[in-house]
């Protein structure tokens, strides 16, 4: 099948961002493609096609994509959405676990990017849209691997979009703050967990759960995405909501004033 709109194919659709993702581009007039690790389990949503996906596999990531084009013809919107956060002290993550996030968080975006930037580049058009977050370039204590893995998609995104504007695509970044979904539960915990930072883990365990609670809506990320996806010249970053927008003016701050600002935002002593 081939089609006349726009095809995005947005990983990590099965849920919060990713879900919310999905039906905007619908709401915009896109064929949409949506995978999942067991799509059997995701219940239909009107004008998304999904597809099993592995991003930790090549050989998952190669059939994809090449599933995708030979069902719409083409991807003009690649949305890296996928990924898994990580809290804990860096010294409490070994280093198994943190390959582990990495793997999902920044290897599985340049599969994606090395399976559809060729495509992309032959029909000299094309968008791949990056999430990072505002963690990916601000610091976030008990949260140094996730942090990590974010500041590595801004660079790469970054680098990426110099090299491939001249054949016609772009690399752009959407940054979101905290948002309401399932992020706490389901990033991965301390594997070694040290007793000298249960106390200050605790404390940012509750910070957490109150910001997430209180976070953005999916739907204001996926809103930003949109945009990101069809603004007529775009932007490299795309903030998304107004506390994203908000942390985006700490990068225009003096250092002591950021420190200081992210020790009393995480209730750090010493």
């Amino acid at each position: 099948m081939t089609t006349n709109r726009p095809v995005a194919l947005v990983t990590g659709a099965s849920s919060g961002i990713g879900k919310q993702t999905a039906l905007a581009l619908v709401a915009a007039g896109f064929e949409v493609a949506g995978t999942g690790r067991d799509t059997s389990r995701v219940a239909p949503l009107r004008g998304v096609t999904f597809f099993d996906l592995d991003v930790v596999s090549d050989k998952s990531v190669t059939a994809v994509v090449q599933q995708v084009i030979e069902r719409f013809g083409r991807i003009d919107v690649l949305v890296n959405n996928a990924g898994i956060g990580s809290i804990g002290a860096a010294e409490e993550t070994s280093l198994a676990q943190a390959q582990g996030v990495f793997d999902i968080n920044v290897f599985g975006v340049m599969r994606m990017v090395k399976e559809v930037l060729p495509h992309m580049r032959a029909r000299g058009r094309g968008r791949i849209i990056n999430l990072s977050s505002v963690q990916g370039f601000i610091p976030a204590p008990y949260m140094a691997v996730y942090g990590a893995s974010k500041h590595a998609i801004e660079g790469y995104s970054q680098s990426l979009d110099h090299e491939v504007r001249q054949y016609g695509v772009r690399s752009l970044l959407v940054e979101p703050a905290y948002t309401n979904t399932g992020f706490e539960a389901n990033s991965a915990k301390p594997d070694t967990p040290l007793q000298v930072y249960a106390d200050q883990r605790h404390v940012f365990d509750r910070l957490m759960a109150e910001a997430i609670k209180s976070g953005d809506d999916p739907a204001v990320v996926a809103k930003a995405i949109v945009t990101a996806a069809t603004d007529t010249k775009p932007k490299l970053r795309y903030a998304a909501g107004p506390m994203a927008g908000r942390a985006r003016m700490l990068r225009f701050v003096p250092a002591w004033v950021l420190d200081k600002q992210i020790r009393t935002m995480n209730k750090l002593t010493g």
